[in-house]
């Protein structure tokens, strides 16, 4: 395709289609979470990781080979992309160790806090200043993880604040893995080369890991067998990808204003489809993090002088 085309193609607002996909995203981000959970009453939460990537990697591959993408160009990323390679697969060890431990809701929680660490190193590294309305976004945030630790009816047991802290760390890798795209050559390629680093790479670095979460199989059915595949096929392969579209074809802006939806389905999704407790303080973090982030990424109106 080219540039020109993909120019006219572009679309300056949000419409109805773009709310439609963003919705689907969205819940199915949320939902991921609690197929990472079903998945790992069949299976080692590494070898998860493992062949989640190696799935997804094969079926983008196959993608840019269809598409004629091209991917072993020398371009100057290779060590941005290792990097965010390592990056992503230690966030995921994390999320799959972490979730392993804790409730959907808490962990979704606690992943879904990536933004608020992007602000806080795009001011650091980028020279992005964290405006009072975004300041604000981050202590609203911070107020409801803080509700999050101190809850003890979603508690399971203590061994979820361990699956709480690894989601958090997550999270904070996942906003490493963003800024590093943002400030390196990463950020001038396809988003499918960045995908497909961070894919292979995952597999490679998290093979070492494979002993700390005992035999590699566990209670292995058909259930958990649907988990792991719909994560590596559609969440992974494809809405990702259709991810990737969709920031080149409409406003940022407006598609960050989704944000929120993605902890507040992870919440609901862990309450409905695995009956997990959801307390007051659940619902009040929920609240206060989905509030941050629609704060932080709310557009600023310029206004227009006269004449």
């Amino acid at each position: 395709m080219s540039a020109a085309q993909q120019v006219i193609e572009r679309r300056d607002a949000i419409d109805g289609f773009a709310i439609i996909v963003m919705l689907l995203l969205t819940f199915s981000w949320g939902l991921n979470q609690v197929a990472i959970k079903v998945a790992t009453t069949g299976y080692s939460p590494i070898f998860l990781t493992i062949a989640r990537s190696a799935i997804a990697g094969l079926l983008v591959y196959g993608w840019c080979v269809y598409r004629g993408i091209r991917l072993f160009q020398s371009d100057g990323t290779l060590r941005a992309g290792i990097l965010v390679g390592v990056l992503f697969g230690l966030e995921f060890v994390l999320v799959f160790l972490g979730l392993d431990q804790t409730t959907v809701a808490r962990g979704a929680l606690m992943i879904n806090t990536m933004p608020f660490w992007v602000l806080i190193g795009a001011h650091i590294f980028l020279g992005e200043r964290i405006t009072m309305k975004k300041a604000l976004g981050l202590a609203l945030a911070f107020i409801g993880v803080t509700l999050v630790f101190v809850d003890q009816l979603s508690l399971p047991d203590q061994r979820a604040l361990i699956g709480d802290l690894m989601c958090l760390a997550a999270g904070m890798l996942w906003a490493v893995t963003t800024l590093t795209i943002k400030k390196s050559k990463l950020s001038e390629v396809n988003a499918e080369k960045t995908l497909m680093y961070q894919l292979v790479v995952s597999v490679l670095i998290s093979i070492p890991f494979l002993p700390l979460a005992g035999p590699l199989l566990r209670d292995v059915s058909a259930l958990a067998t649907g988990a792991l595949l719909f994560q590596a096929v559609f969440v992974v392969a494809f809405t990702y990808v259709l991810w990737f579209w969709m920031i080149r074809t409409y406003p940022a802006s407006g598609l960050s204003s989704f944000a929120f939806l993605t902890p507040a389905f992870g919440v609901l999704c862990g309450g409905f489809l695995l009956n997990e407790p959801l307390s007051f303080n659940i619902f009040a973090a929920l609240t206060l993090i989905a509030l941050g982030l629609f704060v932080v990424n709310r557009p600023v109106r310029r206004r227009i002088p006269p004449g």
